[in-house]
């Protein structure tokens, strides 16, 4: 029979295991989110580069909504992958409430 100690040193790796798989998927998608961001501006700004070139104004190649697919379908992958990362917690939930008031309150 383990005794007490044991199982809560059991319980306790246990959480820290737990604690840093949740902490790298949280890392995972802020990484994702700046890929995403930057990788997209690049895209957007060069292809707002060309239609300037090609003779658009810069109010019409802004507007272009073309030069946004690339955009718009990796956001939908990015909040797929948000709703993996943050949608666990069951957001605004009594026991997210509490968990979060905790949280402030072991801050301060």
């Amino acid at each position: 029979m383990k005794n007490k100690s044991s199982m809560e040193l059991t319980s306790e790796s246990e959480k820290y295991i737990k604690a840093q798989q949740r902490v790298t998927e949280i890392k995972q998608f802020y990484k994702h989110l700046v890929l995403y961001i930057l990788v997209n501006l690049f895209f957007i700004g060069r292809r707002i580069y060309k239609d300037i070139k090609y003779g658009d104004s810069f109010v019409e190649a802004f507007f272009d909504m073309d030069n946004y697919h690339f955009f718009f379908w990796w956001g939908i992958g990015l909040l797929i992958h948000a709703f993996n990362v943050f949608g666990k917690e069951n957001l605004f939930s009594k026991n997210w409430e509490e968990r979060k008031v905790k949280e402030y309150m072991d801050k301060n």
